[in-house]
């Protein structure tokens, strides 16, 4: 492979990786607090690359609208997924909580399969995401850099609401010590309830950078980029804002590169994964950036 070759993949790597980060930080997000695997957070990806389709194709609204409606949607209903399938179940054993996980996420993806039909529904990317351009020979489509664009800039977001509000205290309390944080006066169910709102958006925001790279929407869309996100999520610590972001790009990049030196194997590429998966934890079982403490996990 040349040197052109291998900047080409890298591209794709590094915008591939960066959509299994944004999916993988709400996965970190939502285990720091509730030590939850919260398997239905992949199937906002298909919800809300949906609900991009309903606003741009049947009712005509500019991208901005629909984009920000799928979002807005979105978060709420991960609200109510924490509401109806987890809060009951809080103080019930862990798996009795991944349990309930894994059957809302059966249940999303059946809903959709219901009400939506089983055959790929095209999604109509607007004219600013779409088109490319050639740099020194290289072939760049505008979304390889909007995604890692749109990535780092709500990672610095997260980061400053958890680092330098009053909100990311308490949530950085509520992570280390729950009794002791509601015995401040904080109201734990509503940190909680905008621990899930945040991942559900940034969840929401992959699936329509996934659905704008990968033009094709279907009930379980999120179920190969959720699990290869929870990947990336515990390659880099899974609990660690910044581990999860390492972690996305790390297979990502690692992905691309195995189909691309390596082209007979393209069809083990998913299971590429699983087995990096399997080689990082027996090296260092808490991650590549190994194990974080409460308050440096949120």
């Amino acid at each position: 492979m040349t040197w052109a070759g291998f900047a080409q993949q890298l591209i794709n790597g590094i915008s591939l990786g960066s959509l299994y980060a944004l999916v993988a930080i709400g996965y970190t997000m939502v285990y720091g607090i509730l030590r939850l695997i919260n398997f239905a957070h992949g199937d906002f990806l298909m919800v809300a690359a949906y609900l991009g389709i309903f606003g741009l194709a049947m009712f005509s609204l500019p991208w901005p609208v629909a984009f920000l409606a799928a979002l807005a949607i979105t978060g709420l209903l991960g609200a109510l997924l924490e509401r109806g399938a987890y809060r009951p179940l809080r103080r019930a054993p862990r798996l009795s909580l991944l349990i309930s996980a894994i059957g809302a996420s059966f249940l999303l993806e059946n809903l959709a399969l219901v009400f939506l039909g089983g055959r790929p529904l095209p999604f109509p990317t607007p004219a600013v995401f779409a088109g490319s351009f050639q740099v020194a020979g290289l072939y760049i489509p505008r979304l390889s850099l909007l995604i890692p664009g749109i990535t780092l800039i709500l990672l610095a977001a997260l980061f400053v609401l958890v680092s330098h509000t009053r909100t990311g205290m308490a949530l950085r309390a509520l992570a280390h010590d729950w009794e002791a944080t509601a015995l401040l006066g904080i109201n734990v169910n509503r940190l909680i309830s905008l621990t899930f709102i945040l991942g559900s958006i940034l969840a929401g925001v992959g699936g329509l950078l996934w659905a704008m790279k990968y033009p094709q929407v279907n009930p379980f869309l999120g179920v190969l980029p959720g699990l290869k996100a929870f990947i990336a999520a515990v390659l880099g610590g899974i609990g660690n804002l910044a581990g999860a972001v390492v972690g996305g790009l790390v297979l990502g990049i690692l992905e691309v590169l195995l189909v691309a030196w390596f082209p007979a194997w393209s069809g083990y590429r998913d299971a590429f994964a699983f087995v990096l998966l399997i080689i990082v934890l027996l090296a260092s079982p808490t991650g590549l950036l190994g194990e974080s403490i409460m308050e440096d996990k949120l």
